[in-house]
């Protein structure tokens, strides 16, 4: 896949993850199961969304012939 390709869907991957993580996050504070330090936008879901991304990233820039091992 080429750079740029994996990129794109890399950051569509980061903003959906975004997304999600802050619902999740939204939802364990209103439900009071979330811990005092836990807030919406704060570092878990950007830490989080980051790994989702450049697990996405390193996924699509991964050789096709490692692929074909698996």
């Amino acid at each position: 896949m080429p750079d740029f390709v994996a990129a794109l869907f890399a950051s569509a991957l980061f903003c959906l993850a975004l997304l999600a993580l802050n619902a999740l996050t939204r939802l364990a504070i209103q439900a009071h199961l979330a811990p005092d330090g836990l807030m919406e936008g704060g570092f878990v879901q950007y830490g989080g969304a980051l790994v989702v991304a450049g697990a996405a990233y390193r996924r699509a820039l991964r050789p096709r012939d490692r692929l074909a091992g698996e």
